[in-house]
Formats: structure tokens, C-alpha cells, sequence
């Protein structure tokens, strides 16, 4: 990894952090309303209308066995990329945008075993630390669950 930077955006869910790589997000919405898909797995809440494009919204707090977020003025949507796939991701809030060095996220420890399954390593930040979630792992096994196509 030597001299490389980590570019992330740290998002809020139940008062922990984490972090999202900058190059996978579209952009970044205030909460409104979905229109529910039946049959959906549990942490895809339903649909919305990105310019014309209707986009999976996906509760990233139950996607990471957490239990749904309370939906408050604060909470956001951060609209990702992978691939061919547009996700909104509902959280709690955003706290910023932060560059770190690579050198700097160490591995996840053995006993939070279920985070190295979606997590590229924890990174250390004043009293904090920031489990850097990798969206790619996060989602692989429900790219079926995914229809709809980036525009």
C-alpha cells in the first residue's frame, strides 16, 4: 500500500463509524419516502426515483445485522455505484469526508470475525475507529437481489 491514500466517506449507523470509498458514491440524498417492493429481502426497504431511474434503497444498518435505522431529519441516502448496479444506501447520518493514509487501516480483529467478511480493515481516527466497509463484498452474494441497472 506504501505512500497510497485512502479517500473515504464516513456515514453513521447506531453511533458507530464507518467508512465508504469516495469512488463508488454518486452522490448523497436527504431521506424520502420508498415505495415498498414486496418480497423484498428485509434490509431492501423498496424503490426511488433518482432522475427518472428507479433505484434500490437498502436499510445498510440491517444489510450489516444491526437492526433498521430510525429514520430522523439527519438520516441520509448515499447513492453508490458498483459496477453496473445504483444502490441508495439509507444511514443515519454522514459525518465527512476524510483522506488516510493506507498504511494506516489495520486488519479487522479475529474475533469480529462477521467484518472481515465486508470489511477492508478498521481505521483509527482520533478517539474513534472507522470500520471501512468494501461495498463490492458487502453486495456480491445479492446481485441478483439488484435488477435495475446504472443509467
Amino acid at each position: 500500500m506504501g505512500g497510497e491514500t485512502l479517500e473515504l466517506l464516513v456515514v453513521l449507523l447506531k453511533d458507530r463509524q464507518f467508512g465508504l470509498r469516495t469512488h463508488s458514491i454518486r452522490e448523497i440524498r436527504g431521506w424520502a419516502p420508498v415505495t415498498p417492493m414486496p418480497g423484498s429481502p428485509p434490509e431492501i426497504l423498496g424503490i426511488s426515483n433518482l432522475r427518472g431511474t428507479a433505484i434500490p434503497i437498502v436499510d445498510l444498518s440491517i444489510k450489516l445485522g444491526m437492526g433498521p435505522v430510525a429514520v430522523t431529519e439527519r438520516s441520509a441516502i448515499v447513492v453508490i455505484e458498483l459496477g453496473h448496479l445504483i444502490i441508495g444506501l439509507l444511514v443515519d447520518g454522514v459525518s465527512g469526508m476524510m483522506s488516510q493514509p493506507a498504511a494506516a487501516l489495520q486488519p479487522v480483529p479475529p474475533a469480529t470475525a462477521a467484518y472481515r467478511d465486508y470489511a477492508d480493515g478498521i481505521l483509527p481516527h482520533d478517539q474513534a475507529l472507522i470500520c471501512f466497509l468494501n461495498m463490492e463484498k458487502l453486495f456480491a452474494e445479492s446481485q441478483d437481489d439488484f435488477a435495475f441497472e446504472a443509467a
